[in-house]
């Protein structure tokens, strides 16, 4: 049993989200988004109350869950933004706006702010290599950064 528990409303879309697969652990990546926007992190506990929905073991929740970036065991900010660094966002100057946004922000090299408002970090491909360099705060892609541009977008965010 595990410490972690689902609210009311998490409960009502697991049961539409596993309506949707015919095996369970096919909504293992859904039920780790759905945690991870919920609590900006998958504790280890989160994991055992997944593993439980989706009648396999933790170790299994985990060990999917490690392949992928985007799942964090250790607390995020509010606005996840993630760097590409593959080879056009490269060439196009991002690790020059990656080190600019992480003085900005007070984390160079990566990291999460003190007011946990931002999380840093450098990513593979986001695949959006016409519009490098370019960034993902949460859902949203930003192309073609200057630092004008970066220095408009954080500005906006609430």
């Amino acid at each position: 049993m595990s410490g972690f528990v689902f609210s009311e409303k998490q409960e009502k879309e697991i049961e539409g989200i596993l309506a949707k697969y015919p095996f369970k652990k096919s909504a293992m990546l859904p039920l780790l988004t759905l945690v991870q926007r919920a609590e900006r992190v998958v504790s280890p506990d989160a994991m055992v109350a997944i593993s439980d929905k989706l009648d396999c073991s933790p170790a299994y929740v985990q060990s999917v869950m490690s392949f992928y970036t985007m799942y964090h065991t250790e607390p995020t900010g509010k606005y996840i933004i993630l760097f590409c660094h593959n080879i056009s966002c490269q060439l196009n100057g991002a690790d020059n706006l990656f080190a600019y946004t992480g003085q900005k922000l007070g984390v160079s090299g990566g990291g999460t702010t003190e007011d946990k408002k931002f999380t840093l970090h450098k990513e593979e491909c986001l695949a959006a290599c016409c519009g490098a360099p370019m960034m993902r705060i949460n859902d949203t892609f930003h192309e073609n950064l200057t630092k004008e541009k970066i220095d408009q977008i954080l500005d906006s965010l609430p």
